[in-house]
């Protein structure tokens, strides 16, 4: 692995700090927040950001049709996103990895029974298989996680699989063999240890993938239930207005474009960083 140099990374840097302010919005909402979310204000509804001709002096961005502050609610709404994404991404690559060790390490039965049920997760495309899931199981963070963990954990699955065939080759696993180490010992404390860098560079592509994903679902009323502040659910509120009220759709899509973008730039510098065949000419 090569030595970490934020200075000689922009991409990184970036995602990070694109990350480290939504984190930051997630933790402090309640004081970074300039309103309550839900508080309604029926005299202005709909009100222009404050910054453009006509706007509502105190709301940054607006307001909703109910005369909920935007700003409020995206801010809370990080909250959501960011406690949705690392639920579903941790329990998916638990696991998935754990399935994967098994399948790589013992072969044969546990093999053929975990690689076709992972066959079998991968044929149906995974929009269809969350919107059959969150239909059966209804709207609720829990049900939510459970969906993406049912069908994401296939991902974690299959690097691990690949990854311990190679490594359960190497001289030292079977000099720990040779010594009479225990398997599950072998398995977790010298296979797992040596496959993380992939996975953990999978699992924070995941984090972006599983936010836009939820955003989908909140949009199409299968994601946080309507009380909660969600980037999807005011997505799905506002596109009705959004020829007359176009901060409605905008600032919520913009905070979901800039998150999955800082995932996907900290994944990208990860990967370039733990994989020393990527990059070594830098």
């Amino acid at each position: 692995m090569k030595g970490f140099d934020l200075r000689l990374d922009l991409k990184g840097t970036v995602g990070l700090l694109i990350l480290g302010a939504i984190l930051v919005c997630a933790i402090g909402a309640p004081w970074i927040a300039p309103r309550d979310p839900n508080a309604q204000d029926l005299l202005n509804t709909i009100a222009a950001p404050s910054w453009i001709a006509g706007g509502k002096v105190g709301h940054l961005l607006g307001t909703d049709r109910l005369g909920q502050d935007i700003l409020s609610r995206i801010v809370y709404g990080s909250r959501v996103s960011l406690v949705i994404a690392f639920a579903a991404v941790t329990g998916s690559a638990v696991l998935g990895t754990v399935m994967g060790l098994f399948a790589g390490f013992f072969g044969r039965i546990v093999e053929n029974v975990i690689m076709r049920l992972v066959d079998i997760v991968l044929a149906v495309p995974f929009i269809l298989l969350a919107l059959v899931l969150m239909s059966v199981l209804g709207s609720s963070f829990v049900n939510l996680v459970v969906a993406f963990v049912a069908a994401r954990w296939v991902q974690y699955a299959r690097i691990a699989y690949a990854q311990t065939l190679d490594i359960k080759q190497r001289d030292f696993i079977l000099a720990c063999r040779a010594s009479g180490i225990s398997q599950m010992d072998i398995l977790f404390r010298h296979v797992l240890p040596n496959i993380l860098g992939p996975l953990l560079v999978v699992a924070t592509l995941e984090l972006g993938f599983v936010i836009l994903m939820e955003s989908g679902l909140s949009f199409l009323g299968l994601g946080a239930p309507p009380e909660v502040p969600s980037w999807g659910g005011m997505l799905q509120e506002g596109r009705a207005l959004i020829n007359i009220a176009w901060w409605l759709t905008t600032f919520p899509g913009l905070a979901i474009a800039l998150t999955v973008m800082g995932f996907n730039f900290v994944g990208d510098w990860l990967r370039d960083r733990l994989d020393p065949r990527v990059g070594a000419g830098r």
